[in-house]
């Protein structure tokens, strides 16, 4: 097993202009140490070493809750997106994260930390042509935490998808599940 780079991002909570355009441009192309550690210089120096050997790569994000993961792997896949000039997938991150709503509905639950946070875990698949720019991608999950299906600590929840049931426990096509209303008092979601 061979270790690559590792990068250690901290996340600001603020958005900064460390991520536009301009800056993936400045780091495409860039041998690893030539620039500043970022995101971009990871994901440069794996998307040379696929089309320099041919095999593929992997990059782990890694974190805690509300770390960023899910932003720092947008960012990824918006760089390959564009140096790889995948102009009809341009978006790629667009059309791979379309699927979170949905996964974070099922997926993700408030804790003491974080009232959105993620209980899964996601492996993104990128795949390339030939030439190396973007065909496709592929998102699995996994649930880490199956235990919070019957069981909360203090102050935290279950998974979202609960709370929107009973919400819409009273609509025509949920009648048949015999939900209750949730004791719940705080039902928006981000």
């Amino acid at each position: 097993l061979v270790v690559g780079i590792i990068l250690v991002a901290i996340n600001p909570y603020k958005p900064l202009p460390i991520y536009g355009d301009a800056i993936i441009h400045a780091y495409s192309g860039q041998n690893m140490g030539d620039m500043d550690p970022h995101i971009f210089a990871v994901a440069e120096e794996a998307y040379k070493q696929m089309a320099r050997n041919n095999k593929n790569q992997s990059i782990i994000v890694s974190g805690e809750s509300g770390a960023g993961k899910t932003v720092s792997a947008r960012y990824t896949m918006r760089y390959f997106a564009t140096v790889s000039k995948s102009s009809s997938n341009a978006h790629v991150e667009d059309k791979v994260l379309a699927s979170n709503p949905i996964t974070e509905a099922v997926g993700n639950a408030k804790t003491t930390r974080n009232d959105n946070s993620s209980r899964f875990g996601k492996y993104t698949e990128i795949s390339f042509d030939a030439c190396y720019q973007i065909i496709g991608a592929n998102m699995r999950t996994y649930l880490l935490e199956k235990s919070r299906v019957v069981f909360q600590s203090e102050n935290e929840r279950n998974y979202h998808i609960f709370y929107q049931l009973c919400a819409s426990a009273m609509q025509p096509e949920f009648k048949h599940l015999k939900l209750g209303m949730s004791q719940e008092k705080n039902l928006l979601f981000t």
